[in-house]
């Protein structure tokens, strides 16, 4: 596994894209502090970029570098999820425009993969974490499920996890308020 993330780290600080296995369903990444490798990731998957992105990031502390006023006790909130939870915040702060909803807000998930841990701690950067298929279409299953002009449209394609065919679900989508409030968008 080392291996394979020094591989992608390589990738990753140089402003290419990578197509890896998340604690959800298979990503393409980039590092979200880059503005011209989210340019490119919308790009390939024909996305409008009115619909934001996810980061992945390595630590529930990490939050309040990229959101200006969450709840006082989110590392707490966040630890408790049973289960791959991604937050959407309001306030987003430290992060390109292109990856910021229009209404300021920015979607999170802390990741609790092993592979995707030690890759962000490495990058020191969030990882910008989509599905690896052309908007519109189903997310894909496993690796072999993934469309050709994805794979062919990233940079480099991790090689940790591609025989797994579990039928993994997109992760569960909160919006957590700076008050607290807790509404589900995906459960």
């Amino acid at each position: 596994m080392n291996q394979e993330i020094n591989k992608a780290l390589d990738i990753l600080q140089h402003g290419g894209l990578i197509l890896y296995p998340t604690d959800t369903i298979w990503g393409i990444g980039c590092d979200a502090t880059n503005a011209t490798a989210i340019r490119r990731i919308y790009d390939l998957k024909k996305r409008d970029d009115a619909k934001s992105l996810i980061i992945l990031l390595d630590e529930a502390k990490s939050i309040f570098r990229y959101v200006a006023s969450p709840h006082p006790d989110i590392v707490g909130m966040v630890q408790g999820f049973d289960r791959p939870t991604t937050v959407i915040y309001d306030q987003a702060i430290g992060l390109p425009d292109n990856l910021v909803n229009a209404d300021g807000s920015i979607a999170i998930r802390v990741t609790k993969d092993p592979f995707c841990k030690s890759l962000i701690k490495r990058l020191k950067h969030p990882l910008v974490s989509t599905s690896a298929n052309t908007s519109g279409l189903a997310s894909p299953k496993g690796f072999d499920d993934i469309e050709a002009s994805i794979k062919q449209g990233v940079d480099y394609i991790v090689d940790h996890r591609r025989e797994e065919q579990n039928e993994t679900l997109p992760s569960r989508i909160l919006r957590i308020g700076s008050d607290g409030k807790v509404a589900i968008i995906r459960d």
